[in-house]
């Protein structure tokens, strides 16, 4: 018996305590979970090699917008469109994957992928798997937290197109408060939903696509749907307005409002007056045409 067996039956004896050497993690024979894959660095985004073979999707839609914005509304009025699928927030940006050992990373990248070039595929195919199931040629994403990697999902659909929702930034702010007071205050409200209206702003000023005012949405629902099927090249339908019962709205992916689930297009809040705008928000409001140069000050 060696010295370190005679030590640790003595402590087994009048403690109760064994010392166990613990294996490094490379050395142990019991398979170990693979870590969480990183995040695909931005060198490693890029456009797919063949789009043909690459891609199902053909020209998908999404609307960049912040929270409470509208979000829901637009898509449940787009969903009622016979051509266009728009969903509950899918979050797809989010999927990853991972190669779990070495030789898996060496035989994609012997085929020509990377980590990045994987979870484009990864997304193409859940949304395409979603728009087969729907029956319909075009899906629409309305995720906010696309805007937050616009420069992804451009690269990784190069036909894509865009919807830029904007609302008054004090009306955001105050109902992302509203949708959880308890959450946060309303400073800390205005400061979050700050965050999405930059991200969105950087994406308009990044990509190409149609601005929509959600009060002009509310006020003028014919006017602005109009606008948006010649957008995507569709004929319009009146059954838009009137959109109906949403079975695909679900509470936590989306608004869960009475409006929403009214089935019609309301009028929207009155909007905030010059002393109603929190300082913080003031700059984005004048960026936007929500408030006069003067009247910013």
């Amino acid at each position: 018996m060696t010295w370190q067996r005679r030590i640790n039956g003595a402590l087994v004896s009048f403690t109760g305590v064994q010392l166990t050497r613990v294996r490094p993690a490379a050395q142990s024979s019991s398979p170990a979970s693979p870590a969480p894959p990183a995040a695909a660095p931005e060198e490693l985004v890029r456009p797919p090699a063949d789009p043909r073979a690459d891609r199902l999707l053909v020209a998908p839609v999404f609307i960049m917008s912040p929270v409470r914005s509208g979000s829901t509304l637009l898509r449940s009025i787009l969903n009622a469109h016979p051509d266009l699928h728009a969903p509950h927030e899918l979050h797809v940006r989010r999927l990853t994957v991972g190669f779990g050992t070495s030789l898996a990373r060496k035989a994609m990248e012997a085929l020509g992928h990377n980590q990045a070039d994987l979870e484009h595929m990864l997304w193409d195919r859940v949304l395409h798997r979603e728009l087969v199931r729907s029956g319909k040629r075009t899906i629409v994403d309305k995720t906010p937290a696309n805007a937050f990697a616009y420069a992804r999902i451009a690269a990784c659909w190069p036909d894509a197109r865009y919807i830029f929702l904007l609302r008054h930034p004090a009306s955001i702010a105050a109902s992302w408060y509203e949708a959880d007071p308890v959450k946060r205050t309303r400073e800390e409200a205005a400061a979050d939903a700050l965050r999405y209206m930059k991200a969105v702003q950087r994406a308009r000023k990044a990509l190409t696509g149609l601005t929509v005012r959600y009060e002009d949405l509310t006020a003028e629902p014919e006017k602005t749907t109009r606008a948006i099927c010649d957008f995507l090249q569709l004929e319009w339908e009146p059954g838009m307005l009137a959109y109906g019962e949403q079975k695909v709205v679900q509470k936590g992916l989306g608004d869960w409002s009475d409006k929403i689930r009214s089935g019609t297009v309301q009028p929207g809040r009155d909007l905030p007056g010059p002393d109603e705008i929190p300082d913080l928000l003031k700059p984005i409001c004048r960026s936007w045409g929500y408030l006069p140069e003067e009247e910013s000050r």
